[in-house]
């Protein structure tokens, strides 16, 4: 199935004076599989270790770690000829053998092969580096397949995007008989979510129950994790992890140590909230104290939602049947809450940190996000009455902010009106973080110095 992170490889690839390449995201994401696909189609050489499976292959980084005995034991090891300038070592679960991470700089110094790290959880073994190999690692963060991977899995065609994104440019309706067949194709991909073992489930079956199953076994592996990994904290973990749905399915979707345990307190459970983060699992969105630039400095770290990496393993955590109530447009079933997950979920895997307004005085709006030096609110309806919008109506028209535009995203076509932008669904991936024009930038000018 096609990645776009395959892009950012290949561009990696052609760098003359490249670092090593750190690919690190959730488990079950499928890094080793297109790492493994890339190596084929770029490099004539290709070697691999897995550090989880190939336990002592750890030996080779356990006693000097200069390049000629690295080079010496890795080529013993694996039993073949490193051919300079030709060959990828792909070193997968690094994770699992923090004296390799150390091991990076050294190999990347001689510049004999090109060196790809992959890994899991590695936010959470930092501690574990014995030397942490600062710049000489570029890292590449890697998410669950997006919409437009799914759309591309499921057999949609160049064009059909081509069109779609010159009318989400124009700001023109797209046809009613594509925009129904794109707005069903987004609730199968709420439900599917983009796990690439999943999705392949789907396509290959169109079973959803084999697809729940397979879900349901990712969730059992991640909680395996906490177990494996997670040195102390394991129940306040696990209770976090499963208390996700619940959080989300209530109106107030902010999330409260309190409705793990009465008497909890919010500092004791911290370390609990960013194990999960730097594993990959979970995607905090913070609360803002006012929508101005740069928003990191006006976030209240201890107000915050938070969503699952993943919005089809949500779907296999929460209510029986939630699957059946959202492709039926069921409105007796509040699905806003695993609407506003696959919407975090594809911000940001389209590069854009999550945080949301909650002010007496406007209400609460989903999403506050930086596009460059643009502050965009965006809100995510479900249902059919995604005209009704008191917070976002009360946060463009304050006065002391001066935003300039909101979009809703929406089961209704491209439409706009005044301030707001109507956005079907499926048109957030499109929506995505601009980089600035540096050319643009004044050059230097020291002549007069």
């Amino acid at each position: 199935m096609y990645r776009k992170i395959i892009d950012k490889l290949v561009k990696w690839h052609e760098q003359s004076d490249k670092k090593a390449l750190l690919v690190t995201g959730a488990r079950q994401i499928g890094k080793t599989y297109i790492i493994r696909e890339f190596a084929k189609k770029y490099y004539s050489k290709f070697v691999e270790i897995n550090f989880l499976t190939q336990h002592s292959a750890k030996d080779i980084f356990s006693g000097d770690l200069d390049f000629n005995t690295l080079q010496l034991t890795l080529s013993s090891y694996l039993k073949t000829t490193l051919v300079k300038g030709k060959t990828l070592i792909f070193l997968d679960e690094i994770q699992e053998c923090p004296n390799a991470r150390t091991a990076i700089k050294f190999l990347v110094e001689n510049g004999s092969y090109d060196i790809i790290e992959s890994g899991s959880l590695l936010g959470v073994q930092y501690k574990n580096v014995p030397s942490y190999p600062v710049g000489f690692e570029q890292v590449l963060h890697m998410y669950p397949m997006d919409f437009e991977e799914f759309c591309i899995a499921n057999g949609v065609l160049q064009d059909t995007f081509d069109y779609l994104h010159d009318c989400y440019s124009n700001k023109r309706e797209v046809s009613l008989a594509i925009h129904q067949k794109m707005l069903n194709l987004f609730k199968y991909y709420t439900i599917v979510g983009g796990m690439p073992l999943v999705v392949k489930r789907f396509v290959e079956t169109n079973d959803l129950y084999k697809v729940i199953d397979t879900q349901k076994d990712i969730v059992s592996l991640y909680r395996q994790d906490v177990n494996k990994y997670s040195k102390d904290g394991q129940a306040k973990i696990k209770n976090i992890f499963d208390t996700i749905p619940s959080r989300l399915e209530d109106k107030n979707r902010r999330f409260t140590v309190n409705s793990i345990n009465s008497n909890a307190r919010l500092r004791d459970y911290m370390d609990s909230f960013l194990w999960l983060k730097d594993a990959g699992v979970a995607l905090p969105s913070f609360n803002l104290s006012e929508p101005v630039i740069p928003l990191q400095l006006n976030e209240k770290n201890n107000l915050f939602k938070l969503y699952l990496s993943d919005t089809g393993l949500l779907c296999s955590m929460s209510l029986e049947n939630i699957q059946f109530a959202i492709l039926t447009d069921n409105l007796k079933i509040n699905a806003g809450g695993i609407f506003e997950n696959v919407f975090a979920q594809s911000l940001k895997s389209n590069g854009f940190e999550l945080r949301y307004l909650n002010r007496k005085n406007i209400g609460e709006v989903d999403f506050i996000v930086q596009n460059y030096d643009k502050v965009i609110p965006l809100e995510i309806k479900s249902g059919n009455d995604y005209k009704k919008h008191s917070a976002l109506n009360n946060l463009l028209n304050n006065e002391a902010w001066h935003l300039a535009h909101g979009y809703v995203f929406c089961r209704g076509n491209l439409e706009e009106e005044g301030k707001v932008t109507y956005l079907p669904w499926y048109m957030i991936m499109f929506f995505k973080q601009e980089k600035p024009d540096l050319n643009s930038v004044p050059k230097l000018d020291l002549s007069g110095l």
